[in-house]
């Protein structure tokens, strides 16, 4: 027999191999047992972005519940879960939704509205109140128009007649009623005035002039509050924020809006005013010249019950109006909602030369157009004034184009219309 003698160090040497080995061994299971777990989480994380997406479809194709939780069946593991909270934020319906897999959370909110058709998109929509529409000057209707049975007809105003080739630059058919806006759209505008009466002290602000002030929508909405003038000069008010006045709100060129909005029963944007908000209010909304409001913007009226002066009195009523001044562009929607009145013969919405709105106008009064409108027009009656006089549903120098308006525009939600994402919220 042969013996092999080996040396004492080659012993150390085979046991520090072998312990490398399985150091290396033992790394490799953990980084195989981590990436395993790595990519557990990251599915998670997918599956629950992917779930608070199916929750905000969801609200598009379903009804649920105004100012509720509501909770989705996953038909999956208890340690999954989706809620879905539906209000208004001003005019428009906003969905928060909340979609959790374990320790992994994510929350959306958006603002929904109403789609527009994709094809043969409305222009214009005149209820039929017996009187056919007139078009005088420069005036263009270019899309599908909804036109009284009396159909469309040119006129004369001031020795200007009617320049256009065409009544209208696209199909036209008969009218009635207006289209109904969405029952709890006109719900949220005529009682939002009243909501403050519930709202916690703790959510409201002290204005300070000169002041910013920032909230997330995934924070309780905060409220700056008063009986007398709000006047927004030099502020910068961004996010969840609501700006509530008894008497008037006056919005100056030096303040920046974003998002938030704004209620008092007379509202002033004043020249070279820039933003996005909405405005809702319950006698006037004047906009200055040169102001520019951006999507999703809204000017909003809902017009009061006026108490009826007795007939021994000779008091004249002063009517609530929306007017836009020339060289202004509004992005988003004008709204206004009056009482029936007999012998209306005034402007309740006035868009001035020059002026500029891309979206809708809804009236279901009296509008004067004089300035361009990209989009659509929803309107009871037009009227004209010229030279002291006064020209029942006439359109003077107006242009109403809505191939113009974008056609991923999401907007003012009807009955039984398609809802879209209009804007996601932070």
């Amino acid at each position: 027999m042969f013996w092999l003698k080996l040396k004492a160090g080659a012993l150390q040497l085979t046991l520090f191999i072998i312990v490398v080995i399985a150091l290396l061994l033992t790394a490799f299971v953990l980084l195989v047992h981590i990436h395993k777990q790595f990519q557990i989480q990251t599915n998670f994380i997918i599956e629950t972005t992917r779930n608070a997406d199916k929750g905000i479809n969801y609200v598009l194709q379903n009804t649920i519940c105004l100012n509720d939780t509501t909770s989705i069946n996953l038909q999956d593991e208890e340690y999954k879960y989706l809620k879905l909270h539906r209000d208004f934020w001003g005019v428009f319906e906003k969905v928060s939704v909340v979609s959790q897999i374990k320790n992994n959370r994510f929350q959306k909110t958006a603002l929904i509205g109403s789609k527009q058709t994709d094809k043969n998109r409305i222009a214009l929509y005149v209820q039929d109140n017996n009187n056919p529409l007139v078009v005088v000057g420069n005036t263009k209707i270019e899309g599908v128009a909804y036109l009284p049975k009396q159909g469309l007809r040119t006129g004369n105003i001031s020795g200007h007649s009617y320049y256009g080739s065409k009544l209208v630059y696209g199909q036209t058919r008969t009218s009635s009623s207006l289209p109904k806006v969405f029952s709890e759209t006109i719900n949220q505008i005529k009682s939002i005035e009243n909501q403050i009466s519930v709202i916690p002290q703790s959510q409201f602000l002290t204005l300070h002039s000169g002041k910013q002030y920032n909230n997330s929508f995934l924070k309780p909405t905060q409220f700056i509050f008063s009986n007398s003038v709000i006047n927004l000069n030099v502020n910068r008010l961004v996010g969840n924020i609501i700006v509530q006045s008894k008497i008037k709100i006056i919005v100056r060129a030096s303040s920046t809006l974003k998002d938030v909005i704004l209620i008092a029963p007379e509202i002033e944007i004043q020249d070279n005013v820039k933003g996005i908000f909405q405005a809702i209010a319950s006698k006037h909304i004047s906009v200055g010249e040169n102001v520019e409001l951006n999507y999703p913007s809204v000017l909003a009226l809902n017009e009061k019950e006026v108490q009826q002066q007795q007939e021994t009195t000779n008091q004249i009523i002063e009517q609530s109006t929306i007017r836009i001044n020339s060289n202004s562009i509004i992005k988003g929607l004008v709204v206004y909602l009056g009482k029936e009145k007999t012998n209306n013969y005034k402007a309740q919405v006035e868009l001035k030369e020059k002026s500029i709105l891309m979206g809708e106008l809804y009236c279901n009064q009296n509008v004067e157009l004089k300035g361009t409108l990209y989009g659509t027009v929803y309107t009871n009656n037009f009227v004209a004034n010229k030279s002291g006089s006064v020209y029942q549903n006439h359109i003077y120098n107006g242009k109403i184009i809505v191939k113009e308006l974008s056609e991923k525009y999401i907007g003012l939600p009807f009955n039984n219309s398609n809802k879209g994402v209009l804007k996601w919220l932070y």
